[in-house]
């Protein structure tokens, strides 16, 4: 389907990382921009590349305002990051497209939940979490595993301790596959051991993945024998 782009202004950048970015976005001439948790956007950029447009993960969450958030890692060999970094600046205007996809919440959530994702894969899943507790939406459980490689990799850290201190039916599970127990406190390795640790019981559960295509691709397998059903198992690639 053909899409149709609208002009947006960038009114702020925070540097997570050191190779990643907060880009905050404002829709001109809109007073409010309508979009559901989870659904992504397209941006039009000026590049020498067959698809002169990008795809990324609104991480921000339905406000009633005209903004949105977008956090964007940095991949040097591509086209669209570097120009991304390069040129994207406070006040810059971007063509924008969307909201776009179908990876979002249910209507009414009757299990628990299992937010499964890894690096910038972690967008949409936020978005979905404040929605839920933004909007005081009756749910159970919600665990939210996160993998990374190191401490410093990871994204919106502070504020995801905070919000599982606040709120006790979150449990927020951080992994980072390249440290070790001198350096880190927390879970080791990667993501599928600590779901399948939580699930083990196959108690009913929707699950939500984002992240690289190799890691949803074993983490359908694994949950799958498990014993749980497709319809049960959502997931968005981002590469």
């Amino acid at each position: 389907m053909k899409q149709t782009f609208f002009e947006t202004e960038i009114v702020k950048i925070i540097n997570e990382t050191s190779t990643t970015r907060r880009y905050f976005f404002s829709v001109v001439a809109k007073d409010k921009f309508e979009y559901k948790a989870g659904q992504f956007v397209m941006l039009q950029l000026d590049i020498n590349a067959k698809i002169p447009y990008r795809s990324y993960s609104i991480a921000s969450t339905p406000d009633g305002s005209n903004q949105f958030e977008l956090i964007i890692v940095l991949n040097p060999p591509g086209a669209g990051t570097p120009f991304i970094w390069d040129n994207f600046e406070v006040g810059s205007k971007v063509m924008c497209a969307g909201p776009i996809g179908k990876f979002v919440l249910p209507e009414y959530i009757h299990h628990d939940l299992c937010f499964i994702c890894t690096g910038t894969g972690i967008a949409p899943l936020r978005s979905m979490l404040w929605h839920i507790i933004n909007n005081k939406i009756q749910h159970h459980r919600i665990y939210f595993v996160f993998g990374a490689r190191t401490k410093d990799d990871l994204l919106y850290y502070e504020e995801m301790v905070e919000l599982t201190e606040k709120h006790k039916s979150v449990h927020f599970i951080p992994v980072l596959s390249r440290e070790t127990s001198e350096t880190w406190n927390g879970r080791i390795g990667y993501v599928h051991q600590v779901y399948e640790d939580i699930f083990s019981n196959k108690r009913p559960a929707e699950f939500f993945i984002c992240g690289w295509s190799a890691m949803l691709k074993e983490a359908r397998e694994r949950l799958a024998l498990l014993g749980y059903p497709k319809e049960h198992i959502h997931f968005e690639r981002y590469d």
